[in-house]
């Protein structure tokens, strides 16, 4: 086994499910530049998109090569997940992706393509 191929399901408490910026999502109109809710906090959203994508692999199951999860806020309850898989960064891909809604909690409401578990 590599050294640094396989996280266990406690160490994906550790991650950051967000690594990227919110980069060419267009403003709406009644929601602010990143298209979240203006009543909603940075730490509250962070949260939120937090438990969208432990959602997400507690279906899904964990990749042994799991290298991050990507949740972006697209508008309203409306999420792009990526689940991105390598040992390092330059061979990194996505093995899985999904467009969701979910609810004010992080709950997951809809799903297209459905999650179904994997691993």
């Amino acid at each position: 086994m590599t050294v640094g191929s396989t996280r266990s399901a406690a160490s994906l408490e550790t991650l950051n499910l967000d690594r990227t910026a919110h980069e060419g999502v267009p403003a709406q109109k009644h929601f602010g530049a990143r298209g979240d809710p203006p009543n909603q906090s940075g730490q509250a959203r962070q949260e939120r998109k937090n438990v969208i994508g432990k959602h997400v692999i507690h279906t899904l199951g964990l990749p042994g090569d799991l290298y991050g999860v990507q949740v972006r806020h697209l508008w309203e309850d409306h999420f792009r997940v990526n689940i991105l898989v390598g040992l390092d960064a330059a061979s990194v891909k996505v093995a899985h992706s999904y467009f969701l809604v979910a609810d004010s909690d992080g709950n997951i409401v809809a799903s297209t393509p459905k999650i179904t578990r994997h691993y």
